[in-house]
């Protein structure tokens, strides 16, 4: 999670508007999804990578081991939607499983490709903003667009919460670990029900500490932060505008 926001703070196009940056990607991300066709999905995942690894400056490593999280959740959400079952050996493919028959056929694993294909395209699209949008010039974005301040603060404090959490529980995990608490079964699930119980009372401990420093702070219910100004440039504007028409007018071509 802490890498995601150091790719995007290290983004050869941070200097872009960021306005421009979560509006492309969300129109990117709407499209994919409305056009509902496997091609312009494969355009919209190579256009993704392109501008995230080739202009971002992001390594094909680093831009891989950031989609793994996803890429495995949609694998295994595809092979579901794939997989039927049936007290009958149908479909083209099947295997007993003593109390029936798990089938597939050829039509649904063409229709799991497609649906794959367009929740990848839809996941790199939104890939756009979030290697190359620090939290916080997306929640700056909200705020602009009127968004109530009350939900923006919130997902502001969670996320950066989120982090401090998971430097305390990688903290207390390598304390185990040197002290052989994961050396079997039976120890591991000891050290993991302390390392549960002492996250829980470390995060209360943590909340009042932060509160207590936003209110050393003069915190009066509103965050400020110090934001850089970025006009945005017509020629991201033009070619933006030039790639999604030749994108409609391919959709149209070949639906």
């Amino acid at each position: 999670g802490s890498s995601i926001d150091f790719y995007a703070c290290h983004s050869r196009i941070r200097h872009w508007n960021p306005g421009f940056r979560v509006g492309f990607s969300i129109i990117l991300l709407l499209f994919c999804i409305l056009a509902n066709h496997p091609a312009v999905s494969c355009v919209i995942i190579l256009t993704a990578a392109w501008i995230t690894v080739g202009m971002g400056g992001l390594s094909f490593r680093q831009y891989f081991s950031v989609l793994t999280i996803p890429i495995t959740f949609i694998l295994l959400g595809s092979a579901a939607v794939a997989v039927d079952f049936s007290r009958q050996p149908i479909g083209d493919f099947h295997l007993y499983l003593f109390w029936g028959y798990l089938y597939l056929t050829y039509e649904s694993l063409l229709n799991t490709l497609f649906l794959i294909l367009k929740v990848f395209g839809a996941v790199s699209a939104m890939f756009i903003m979030t290697l190359s949008t620090p939290s916080h010039e997306l929640f700056s974005v909200l705020r602009k667009a009127r968004c109530p301040s009350l939900i923006v603060e919130l997902m502001h404090m969670i996320y950066r919460y989120i982090f401090i959490l998971m430097e305390v529980q990688r903290n207390m995990r390598i304390s185990a670990e040197s002290r052989l608490g994961f050396g079997d079964f039976k120890t591991s699930c000891y050290s993991f029900g302390q390392i549960a119980s002492n996250l829980f009372i470390i995060a209360l401990k943590k909340a009042n500490a932060y509160y207590d420093a936003m209110e050393a702070r003069c915190y009066d219910g509103t965050f400020a932060f110090l934001e850089e100004e970025h006009q945005a440039n017509p020629k991201h504007l033009i070619a933006a505008g030039i790639y999604l028409t030749a994108l409609m007018s391919f959709w149209l071509a070949i639906r």
